[in-house]
């Protein structure tokens, strides 16, 4: 019923761990599949010894050659794993014992009132941690200062609200995924972005995750209410307007992967929004206020009336 995805490369430090606690959760209904990029550091030979130990559990595969990075990894196994629910795994993290569980009563919940033919994704907080585990701060949403609420998709296209390694989706917003974005920032963007637009996405404000911190993440939780690291972005102006055209070349590629399934006003939003590229600072201006693309917390606000 669960196929949960994780995406290895080069984790031998962490990823026993992480396949200790998938293992030893209290819903047992899963098939872990770890889809291996060419490890050289051990990681495939551990994923092997584990694949071995528990075949009803376990499927393990490596690739042929490298795919290009974890978020290529992940989406990969997205388009070749259509179960009827399916949650995704980093490495390096520590799952809680009943994550699967009660991740699985939202999802049902949804379903029930919503039809199983509603694109659903269900996702939680986390416990940020360093790399032996000692807690940083309870909450992700807090460190981060996010506010999971903004799910439109006026907001998802300026601002992800979703962590990947936190994520269950059903079969609806799976099959949604009809083969890989010409852009994407991330895997998870993705997911939201049409969960957004086509179904619903689900906040179960509960951290079900030890999010490990080691100085070696792909994304990692960011301490946005530390004035240095406010300073630091303020006085970073190209990361910050990189990271801006990217959410726009994103948008351009929602719009053309599902131009055809849109309503009128999301296919006006997508497309303006993927526009924004080569228009002039006074049109960005105009459009985003119109239509509210904008990220949350002051701060963002503030960088983005400047640099955006």
């Amino acid at each position: 019923m669960i196929s949960i995805l994780l995406a290895s490369y080069n984790g031998a430090s962490y990823i026993a761990e992480q396949i200790e606690s998938v293992l030893c959760q209290t819903c047992q209904d899963f098939v872990l599949h770890i889809r291996d990029d060419l490890s050289d550091d051990g990681t495939w030979e551990i994923v092997q010894s584990y694949a071995k130990q528990y075949p009803s559990h376990i499927a393990a595969y490596q690739n042929s050659s490298n795919s290009g990075g974890a978020k290529q990894n992940f989406f990969a196994m997205m388009l070749k794993h259509r179960a009827d629910y399916v949650m995704l795994c980093d490495q390096d993290d520590v799952w809680m014992p009943d994550k699967i569980e009660k991740t699985m009563t939202v999802m049902q919940k949804e379903e029930r009132q919503n039809g199983k033919q509603t694109p659903i994704l269900v996702h939680t907080d986390l416990t940020v941690v360093d790399r032996d585990l000692k807690i940083l701060d309870p909450s992700y949403r807090h460190t981060v200062n996010g506010n999971w609420q903004r799910t439109a998709l006026c907001y998802e296209l300026a601002q992800n609200t979703v962590t990947g390694c936190t994520v269950m989706y059903n079969r609806a917003l799976g099959d949604l995924l009809e083969k890989e974005p010409s852009f994407y920032v991330m895997h998870d963007w993705w997911l939201a972005l049409a969960a957004s637009a086509f179904g619903r996405i689900v906040l179960m404000d509960e951290a079900t995750v030890l999010y490990r911190q080691h100085g070696d993440n792909s994304v990692g939780a960011k301490p946005v209410r530390s004035p240095l690291y406010l300073l630091r972005r303020l006085l970073n102006q190209k990361d910050y307007r990189k990271e801006l055209r990217e959410t726009y070349l994103q948008s351009e590629s929602f719009y053309l992967a599902y131009e055809g399934r849109m309503s009128a006003p999301q296919r006006e939003l997508t497309k303006g929004y993927g526009r924004l590229l080569s228009e002039g600072w006074l049109h960005r201006k105009i459009f985003t206020g119109r239509n509210r693309t904008v990220k949350y917390g002051a701060m963002k606000k503030i960088a983005g009336f400047f640099f955006g």
